[in-house]
């Protein structure tokens, strides 16, 4: 019949595909308690600082600031447009690993994700609030930009899944220079 057809393939018992797949990743064990750090130290770092910064070792202090742009403090007044691309960043994350990946990358998802989702909610929520709100940022190296820990998820996520991404490349033979069979194919095909 013409209903059969339209139907989708049979999976086995309790395989998960589609966005249920990619929400029930093993990255969500890492995103929950980014998010969760992230919004207790900042809620420390706003009442703790309120009377200015704190001095610890080195040049190392929390200082608090807020950050109404992107990374690095550029892109002033560009809240709501950070945010919702944050929101898209994280949506694609999420769909990409419903094809399923090793520990780096869903490790790697998880720290971005969580990075992520701990910024949009100081952007919803912090004055003047609904994706205009500023970020908090306390941790302040004094020859680096001020951060806080969901920057730190995101810096860490992305150079993990740059890695994983490029050692998977250099793996699977993308480089001609990664295995010497696809060198030497490389080398017959040019001549």
């Amino acid at each position: 019949m013409l209903g059969d057809s339209l139907r989708s393939p049979a999976r086995p018992p309790g395989e998960q595909h589609g966005l249920g797949r990619a929400l029930s990743g093993g990255w969500l064990w890492l995103a929950i308690p980014i998010v969760v750090i992230d919004q207790l130290t900042k809620a420390w770092a706003v009442d703790a600082l309120a009377d200015g910064p704190i001095d610890l070792f080195w040049t190392l202090r929390f200082n608090l600031t807020y950050n109404t742009g992107m990374s690095f403090g550029t892109g002033q007044g560009w809240g709501p447009v950070i945010g919702v691309v944050a929101l898209l960043v994280i949506v694609v994350l999420l769909l990409g690993m419903q094809r399923g990946s090793g520990l780096g990358p869903t490790l790697a998802v998880g720290a971005i994700v969580g990075g992520a989702v701990g910024n949009v909610i100081d952007r919803l929520f912090r004055h003047p609030g609904w994706l205009r709100g500023g970020v908090v940022d306390f941790i302040d190296l004094q020859w680096f930009p001020i951060f806080n820990v969901a920057d730190a998820g995101i810096t860490v996520g992305g150079a993990v899944l740059l890695f994983t991404a490029w050692r998977s490349g250099r793996l699977d033979g993308a480089h001609p220079d990664a295995d010497p069979a696809a060198a030497s194919e490389v080398s017959v095909d040019e001549r």
